[in-house]
């Protein structure tokens, strides 16, 4: 099942049931799990760890040189799970440096032309819109959209169940459980239509509401005040929990 018009370097570990099309490019120090799709003009380049059930359409490339100055050619990595679907010329970088790693869990959906930069970590189940541009040392956690054309500086952490507004940029945290959007972009609600789509409890939903009220609309901007105001306030849940702990480890802040 591999087209002998692809190019695949002798020493890659490839799987069973694999599928390579023409002029698709397989590196050395690659390995590509089961059942994965290679399509035309794809490339799986050096440090490509993959694991089963995956499609790589058109023109993506998995484990590119990271745009960072403190590379310096060094057998760094990528880390890809299982069931993912990468579309049209969608990048992914490796790390920059043998101490990290970029990687990407399961079930996620990566659409055209989307650009992930060195040492990101995409959890599960999220959706990459559109031509999106995240940058390096970033975190999208499980179930999070990233809508068209979103720009996400370094450093940021999305929260899962998050959405974000196309056309938006961020160079702050954005919570678990709500919609980012307008320009500036700021808290734009809790997505709660989701939520409820996904069999989240109603109590629950107006629970995550509240506690984001006394966040966005409190007397206070202190976080750890804010979170000892929502321990008091606001019928404990693991949601809750997740909201506390986020706003409690966020190193830069949240829109």
């Amino acid at each position: 099942m591999i087209s002998p018009l692809a190019y695949v370097d002798k020493s890659a570990q490839i799987g069973e049931n694999v599928e390579i099309y023409p002029f698709a490019y397989i590196d050395k120090n690659v390995v590509i799990g089961d059942n994965n799709v290679i399509m035309p003009y794809a490339s799986i380049l050096n440090g490509a760890r993959i694991g089963k059930n995956n499609k790589f359409h058109q023109g993506a490339v998995i484990s590119a040189t990271p745009q960072d100055y403190k590379y310096k050619g060094e057998d760094t990595i990528v880390e890809i799970g299982d069931n993912n679907i990468f579309r049209e010329y969608s990048v992914v970088a490796k790390s920059s440096s043998l101490e990290g790693k970029t990687s990407i869990g399961n079930e996620n959906y990566i659409l055209q032309g989307v650009r992930l930069s060195h040492d990101t970590h995409i959890a599960n189940s999220c959706i990459l819109g559109n031509a999106s541009q995240v940058a390096g040392n970033t975190t999208i956690d499980d179930y999070s959209v990233l809508c068209a054309n979103v720009l996400m500086k370094q450093d940021t952490h999305v929260g899962k169940w998050s959405f974000v507004q196309g056309g938006c940029r961020f160079s702050k945290d954005i919570p678990p459980y709500i919609i980012a959007a307008l320009e500036p972009i700021r808290y734009h609600g809790v997505n709660s239509v989701v939520l409820k789509n996904n069999d989240f409890d109603e109590k629950v939903i107006k629970h995550i509401t509240s506690a984001y009220r006394l966040v966005f609309q409190g007397e206070t901007t202190d976080m750890e005040e804010v979170c000892r105001q929502i321990k008091d306030q606001i019928p404990q849940s693991q949601e809750i929990e997740d909201i506390i702990e986020f706003l409690l480890n966020s190193k830069i802040g949240i829109i």
